[in-house]
């Protein structure tokens, strides 16, 4: 069995879109690459990446084409497999080919892709997340925080989530001022 990863960037007051769903506070602290290392460390475990049909959507009008000696992350966020799930999307393509599509309930493809992949990460795609959330799925949760307070906006985490124990398995900090901080959740019960 897999071990799932969600990682959200998040504002210092824990945001992870602001009101009207952008997420241009993400920009608004931008220091360079503070958080390169430290991404590149983690993606050297990852074997799959999973993203909601929002998220993906950023993600390949970006990342295909994205310069690697510019980001680094770009080389191992292009070889690793990528998924969308998606109830409505019938193709989704990725550079010059196309990532598979996954369809039907989180629960269901999430098992099929943990028995495929051992460490997988879902990126942003808070409505994906949600589910994956309130089905007890995630294992890990990785928050990077950046130096910005938004006031208001949407939470990482589902509102029906409840009280669930985490703990804290790694801290970094940055000269930037951003944070990674990973917690691994305990099992639902």
């Amino acid at each position: 069995m897999g071990i799932l990863t969600v990682e959200q960037i998040v504002s210092i007051d824990g945001y992870a879109a602001e009101p009207d769903g952008g997420i241009g506070f993400m920009d608004a602290a931008d220091v360079g690459n503070a958080n390169d290392a430290d991404q590149l460390e983690f993606l050297r475990g990852v074997d799959a990446i999973l993203l909601g049909a929002n998220t993906y959507r950023m993600f390949a009008a970006y990342w295909p084409t994205a310069d690697p000696e510019v980001e680094a992350v770009a080389e191992p966020i292009d070889r690793l497999p990528k998924f969308v799930l998606s109830n409505t999307l019938t193709e989704a393509p990725w550079g010059d080919g196309s990532i598979e599509i996954l369809s039907g309930d989180a629960a269901s493809a999430v098992a099929d892709l943990t028995q495929r992949y051992y460490r997988i990460v879902v990126w942003g795609s808070l409505s994906l997340t949600d589910a994956l959330f309130e089905a007890g799925l995630v294992d890990e949760l990785r928050l990077r925080v950046v130096p910005v307070l938004i006031g208001a906006g949407r939470s990482f985490s589902p509102a029906a989530l409840g009280r669930r124990r985490v703990d804290l398995v790694r801290v970094v900090s940055h000269p930037s001022g951003h944070v990674g901080m990973t917690y691994r959740l305990e099992p639902t019960t």
